[in-house]
């Protein structure tokens, strides 16, 4: 407490610690308590996307799903029940306020979230649907505890609950006093690496005419873009509550006509203070933390996509979460989740413990988000690493093979978890056959940089993309389409999709562009015809004749001679129909018919073709 016994705060900030910490011991988060069936509650993001394409009312805030709150903002309650539960048994939700601050007046209030807003994250729409919703705003600093009892008439009862911690924001003076002044890599050096960043100089730059420039002068840059790029901006918000807009007419700043150098330093100092994207935009407004000593469930600290799409969902300028809604990585199956060895690579957390080297493991369910893949405090190189992808360190593959970030680029980070997992040279020899049997499910790194394979001892060949695409993985998967693309979210960025099968709306489409660079603008499909690999005597697309050597590979595996679309192993299948089954397996969970690495790709194949064709006779 020493630390802040100077420090100046508005009488909003001044909460009773001896309450606080009383409050804080019966009050901590209750998830699923005392509850006979699957349900949740959960302070739901809106983002713009929300607002614009769920013809919200104009009223509607932006909230990043936080449960610390500014004062007269906006918190969207949702209690959530399992969606095998019909419709017509949720009998009803009862709505409780079990604690509050000292004086404060703040009620339930009706939602404005209609009906047609579904559930926020796609992984929760596969399990949940909305029982009911209520709209919260704290009114006074300290914490809230809310309960809903879903009462279902055939189910049973679910009672859930949580903790909204209501604050004042301080700004970035407040969080350095302990996060600039420890040793790097910690939470007490992340303002040092956040100072780095684009997030921490975006108002800056822009209010001094060095943000986006638009034939020849720099774009209009008005309070539009300030709830993004400043702290706790709110006009919707019912009670001063220390934000950008709070300190604004507090002051008397009047935003400049000129956009030119100089603007910001002339602002006064308390508004510097919460301009830019900086702590409080993420993790919420921090008064309590603060005054607590830094009590860490007083502040939000979540990996949940929201805390990312508050600003980067606004179809077709920020378009991010809609990608990332529409991609395979938002509903990351829940099956590996209480493993240790799985979660790792398919959950948010998981992965994110692992990079860090963190354990023991984080067992939960959290989808892979913006977060798993991209660390906002730029720890991760922020001058060299402008999109702050969370690690570019050397990856190992499970047979010792070693890529690292000047040999893959960005791709590396996907090459953490796209990997066959077992060293083919020593798994297959000793291995049995089994519905198992074989590389780990996506093993596109190893196709990509031509290794583990079984290759029979053979120098199998590789194509050159490993050597002329700079960023690998992340230069193909995530092109960007134009902003007036029909398919625009459904394919490239981070939905990582290279194609589109279409709708009866939108035509079908394959992200060719990066091919285009090397194989010329002619090349329209991925499936561009090269050689005879198959030896029928007609050259077809390059992955057509991969198809027709897998289909060639299965005719030779049992039951032998029946043709397949796939294959089943057991333990009956003996060394050599293992040793090719592998390589089948490698080819089809790798899902780039080739393209990955065509000449890999068609060696692997053959070379089992032959050695099977050896083997029966």
């Amino acid at each position: 407490m020493l630390l802040f016994s100077k420090m100046k705060f508005p009488l909003a900030h001044t909460i009773a610690i001896s309450l606080v910490v009383l409050m804080i011991a019966v009050c901590a988060p209750i998830v699923n308590a005392q509850t006979t069936l699957a349900a949740q509650l959960i302070s739901r993001p809106v983002t713009n996307d929300d607002i614009n394409g769920l013809k919200l009312p104009a009223t509607v805030e932006r909230s990043g799903g936080l449960n610390t709150v500014g004062l007269g903002q906006a918190a969207y309650l949702e209690a959530d029940v399992d969606i095998s539960v019909p419709a017509s048994q949720i009998a009803g939700v009862k709505w409780t306020i079990a604690s509050q601050p000292s004086g404060s007046k703040a009620v339930l209030e009706d939602s404005p979230l209609g009906s047609n807003v579904p559930v926020y994250l796609p992984s929760d729409r596969l399990i949940y649907q909305v029982a009911a919703r209520k709209l919260f705003r704290p009114d006074v600093s300290g914490i809230y505890n809310i309960n809903a009892t879903i009462t279902t008439s055939g189910s049973g009862v679910a009672t859930v609950s949580m903790m909204i911690t209501g604050s004042t924001y301080v700004g970035i003076s407040a969080c350095s006093q302990c996060h600039a002044n420890g040793a790097a890599g910690t939470p007490f050096s992340m303002v040092n690496a956040w100072s780095k960043t684009a997030h921490s100089q975006i108002f800056t730059n822009s209010i001094n005419g060095q943000g986006a420039i638009v034939n020849g002068k720099p774009y209009p840059y008005t309070s539009e873009c300030w709830g993004c790029h400043t702290v706790g901006f709110d006009t919707g918000a019912a009670d001063p509550n220390g934000g950008f807009n709070t300190v604004m007419v507090q002051s008397g700043w009047v935003a400049p006509t000129d956009l030119v150098a100089g603007n910001f330093a002339a602002m006064p100092k308390a508004l510097q203070n919460v301009s830019n994207i900086q702590c409080e935009n993420c993790h919420g407004p921090g008064s309590n933390h603060v005054v607590t000593g830094g009590d860490p469930r007083l502040i939000s600290t979540t990996y949940t996509a929201g805390t990312c799409v508050q600003c980067h969902a606004e179809a077709p300028f920020h378009i991010k979460s809609m990608e990332w809604g529409n991609s395979a990585h938002a509903i990351t199956t829940t099956d590996p989740a209480g493993n240790a060895a799985c979660v790792g690579c398919h959950t948010n957390n998981g992965f994110v413990d692992r990079i860090k080297g963190v354990g023991p493991a984080d067992l939960s369910y959290d989808a892979i988000g913006c977060q798993t893949c991209h660390e906002p405090h730029g720890e991760t190189n922020p001058s060299t690493n402008l999109h702050l992808v969370r690690t570019l360190a050397t990856v190992t593959l499970a047979n010792g093979t070693k890529v690292t970030s000047k040999a893959a680029g960005a791709g590396t980070l996907c090459m953490n978890c796209h990997q066959a997992r077992v060293d083919a040279a020593t798994y297959v020899p000793k291995t049995a056959g089994s519905t198992y049997f074989g590389p780990h499910e996506g093993p596109q790194a190893d196709m990509l940089m031509g290794t583990n394979g079984f290759t029979y001892g053979q120098d199998i060949p590789s194509s050159a993309h490993r050597e002329v695409v700079a960023d690998t993985c992340v230069a193909c998967h995530t092109q960007t389409p134009a902003s007036t693309d029909p398919a625009l979210g459904q394919v490239g960025g981070h939905t990582f999709k290279m194609s589109f099968p279409g709708t009866s709306t939108i035509p079908a489409e394959q992200m060719v562009g990066a091919c285009q660079t090397c194989h010329g603008s002619d090349i329209t499909t991925f499936n561009f015809p090269l050689l005879d690999y198959d030896g029928d005597g007609v050259i077809d697309g390059v992955q057509t004749e991969v198809q027709h050597l897998l289909n060639n590979l299965a005719l030779l595996l049992p039951p032998v001679g029946q043709a397949k679309t796939d294959i089943t192993i057991d333990a009956t299948w003996t060394q050599p129909q293992l040793e090719a089954a592998y390589n089948y397996r490698f080819v089809q969970r790798d899902g780039s018919l080739g393209v990955h690495n065509v000449a890999y790709t068609v060696g692997l194949l053959k070379a089992s073709i032959e050695n099977l064709q050896k083997s029966s006779k």
